[in-house]
């Protein structure tokens, strides 16, 4: 019976969904065996166009030339100046490739090798393809014969489509490869390009310092005239402010210093004169033979003085007391004591005097000092505001002194770079010829073309697939529709022309007809082929269904016309009147009767007549001579507007009813479910259906539109078959049967 596909269970397969659709492994499986012609055709295909391409492509040969970025030979002259452990900017190997493949390196080599008469680069000699499409090309316009420099910028373009220069990894070494039909050629112009970069490179550093010196000398002029202009305005500022420097600074910071110094002991000097000064005036009163002004005063005359006092002063002691004072001797030593006392006392004011003139002598030097270290800090502190002025003409007049010697230096440095012939650059692998072609690759290319027709045919079988809606498996149709397939019936055409097999039906009353019945009864001519099997398992499943159930009248429908339900109806009912069944046959399609047009073309009367006399049904219907199928057929002189009120009506159920008590089986084909609507109406009256399906020419969307139109129908299938299959492609699909599969099948028995 039939079931809505979300109610129809199936074993759980791994699968994918694409776009859609499920796509599970099996049905990859089925795909690759439907399609795999396809497959074969488009790889087939790439495999000719890639041999094809092999045949006619002129081989080209590649040379090979590398070049290292060394900066560590220009340390040759940069010793000093930490370059040597600096690492190279991935970009600046990166601008050394844009630079090899510019235009203007690549137009020296040109003109260098005068590339441009060569038909190779000049486009004169560009091969059949290219030569086709420049003349279609020029069918809508030209500029007329090509000059000098168009044909000069065609070179240089041919030149850079066969030049390739790269980065090898992550390295500083740049790979230079450069194609051309001529193996001695591409060498050397590889070799010319390589060598026309370090030439640039020299030239152009050359140039660059070239240009740089001379804005360094122009520079250091202009430095050392400001450096000049600077010294000559600091000189003239000292002059005009008195500025003059020594070695210890400027002259009245100096002086100031030097008369500071002279004050400070000046100072020192009138203090120690005023000290002595006041020692002498503060003895001066006492006894001036005492040892006390003695010592203090330190003086040689004084010392000598006293020594003669003293002595007097013992004699009159003596003296006196031998004498007394008033003897002549006594007083004539006290006179004497009293002349050295006075000797004394001048020494001591002559000392005095000294000391004071001293003093006053310390104290005015003093005055002019503090005066002279006033009148300095003065003429200082006027100083020191020019001095700031000063500071920054100096400082500017340095800073141009320094930037002169600095440019002077890097001028230097840059006229010896000037001549100097190193560049960072240099060849370490110079182009060779090369003893084999580079391409075309025939190996890889026959790979590529091979891999490249599996994904197109793989593309293409799937797309087929994908967009394709109809049937062409077993599980296909129960994944669709929910009902049991009960098998693929395979094409069998016709029979040539000259060979039709006859076959007779006779009536009842014993008249014998004639038909052509070469595909109805294909399962009695082929009893031992697929065709004949399959109707065999219908059969089967019908009968299991009788188990259950009376199952008697069978509806053999089809969504479309041309399926074969005919074909199908015929072989069914005469493979079970051959088993010794009673069976009878009813063209029930009473738009085009083509089951009566192949069994019975000759019918005058059938359905119709019957079901206006049920009792009558003998007369109308024709029994096979050799397998005993009755067939009742259908005739009308014309189409009837009303065959579904016919096929619904109640003489169509008494008829049936009549006919069940006769025979075992009553199969009757049907007109097609979506054109009218003649099975729908009669479905109530079948037992079961048999549901054909065109294999490779039904839609999915006209059999889901027919099945779900109507419910009696629905209901009522016992399985579905699937009709005209290709039978290579079928054996295709069954691969996965194993190559005996067919072998209980004869076909053409």
């Amino acid at each position: 019976m039939y079931q809505p596909r979300e109610q129809f269970h199936v074993q759980e397969r791994t699968a994918l969904e694409l776009a859609g659709a499920t796509l599970s492994i099996e049905r990859i499986i089925g795909i690759l065996r439907r399609q795999w012609p396809v497959i074969a055709g488009v790889v087939g295909a790439a495999v000719a166009i890639c041999l094809v391409y092999l045949l006619t492509a002129t081989p080209m040969y590649t040379a090979n030339t590398r070049i290292l970025m060394d900066t560590r030979q220009t340390q040759v002259l940069d010793k000093d100046n930490g370059t040597a452990n600096a690492l190279i900017d991935p970009g600046f190997v990166d601008s050394q490739v844009e630079i090899i493949t510019s235009d203007d390196l690549i137009r020296s080599v040109v003109r260098r090798m005068n590339l441009t008469e060569d038909p190779e680069f000049n486009g004169s000699d560009p091969g059949l393809l290219p030569a086709i499409i420049g003349k279609v090309i020029s069918l809508f316009g030209s500029d007329g014969p090509a000059s000098k420099e168009r044909i000069e910028r065609g070179t240089v373009a041919a030149v850079e489509n066969n030049l390739k220069v790269e980065r090898l990894l992550s390295t500083y070494v740049l790979s230079a490869s450069f194609r051309s039909r001529d193996a001695d050629k591409a060498a050397r112009i590889a070799n010319e390009i390589a060598d026309a970069y370090i030439v640039g490179a020299l030239d152009a550093k050359y140039q660059s310092t070239k240009r740089a010196s001379e804005w360094l000398q122009q520079r250091s002029a202009e430095l050392r005239e400001q450096a000049t202009a600077s010294d000559r305005a600091v000189q003239t500022f000292k002059s005009q402010n008195n500025i003059v420097g020594t070695s210890r600074g400027l002259m009245n910071e100096q002086q100031l210093t030097d008369v500071n110094t002279q004050l400070i002991q000046a100072r020192a000097a009138t203090a120690e004169a005023k000290a002595r000064l006041d020692r002498i005036d503060g003895i001066t009163d006492k006894d001036l033979s005492q040892p006390t002004v003695t010592d203090a005063l330190n003086n040689p005359v004084i010392t000598r003085l006293r020594a003669q006092y003293l002595d007097l002063s013992a004699q009159y002691a003596d003296w006196s007391a031998k004498y007394g004072k008033t003897h002549q001797a006594s007083v004539n030593l006290a006179n004497r004591m009293e002349e050295l006392r006075k000797s004394i006392a001048d020494e001591v004011k002559r000392i005095g005097d000294a000391y004071r003139s001293d003093y006053e002598i310390a104290k005015s030097r003093e005055t002019s000092l503090e005066q002279n270290l006033k009148n300095l800090v003065s003429q200082a502190g006027n100083t020191g505001q020019a001095q700031v002025k000063l500071r920054d003409l100096e400082s500017a007049a340095d800073t141009y002194r320094n930037l002169y010697n600095s440019f002077l230096e890097k001028q230097q440095q840059a006229m010896q770079n000037q001549s100097f012939p190193i560049s960072e650059s240099r060849i370490i692998s110079t182009a060779v010829k090369p003893d084999r072609k580079s391409s075309p690759k025939t190996v890889l290319s026959l790979i590529g073309a091979l891999f490249g027709g599996l994904c197109f045919g793989l593309g293409a079988a799937f797309a087929r697939e994908m967009l394709s809606d109809v049937l062409r498996s077993s599980s296909e149709v129960e994944d669709e529709i929910g009902v049991k397939c009960l098998g693929v019936l395979p094409s069998i055409g016709t029979k040539p022309m000259g060979s039709p097999r006859i076959r007779a039906l006779r009536s009842p009353d014993g008249a014998q007809l004639e038909a052509s019945a070469q595909l109805s009864r294909y399962v009695i001519d082929h009893p031992f082929s697929r065709y004949a099997e399959t109707m065999r398992n219908i059969k089967v499943s019908i009968d299991l269904a009788r188990l259950s159930r009376e199952v008697k009248i069978i509806g053999i429908v089809s969504s479309l016309p041309k399926e074969g339900k005919t074909t199908v109806s015929a072989n069914f009912a005469h493979l079970t009147a051959f088993t010794g069944k009673r069976v009878l046959l009813i063209d029930g399609d009473l738009h085009t009767r083509s089951l009566t047009k192949e069994l019975d073309p000759t019918a005058k009367s059938g359905l119709l007549e019957a079901l206006k006399d049920p009792q009558s049904v003998g007369h109308h219907i024709r029994r096979s001579a050799e397998t005993g199928l009755d067939f009742l057929p259908s005739f009308a002189v014309s189409r009837m507007v009303n065959s579904a009120d016919i096929m619904a009506s109640k003489a169509m159920a008494d008829l049936l009813a009549l006919l069940r008590n006769e025979y075992d089986y009553i199969v009757i084909d049907l007109a097609p479910v979506m054109p009218v609507t003649d099975a729908k109406a009669i479905s109530h009256l079948m037992d079961a259906f048999v549901y054909v399906i065109e294999w490779g020419r039904t839609t999915r969307t006209a059999l889901q539109e027919s099945m779900s139109s109507s419910e009696g129908i629905q209901k009522k299938v016992v399985g579905a078959v699937l009709n005209g299959a290709n039978p290579k492609m079928l054996k295709r699909i069954e691969g996965y049967k194993g190559s005996h599969y067919n072998a209980y099948y004869v076909e053409g028995a």
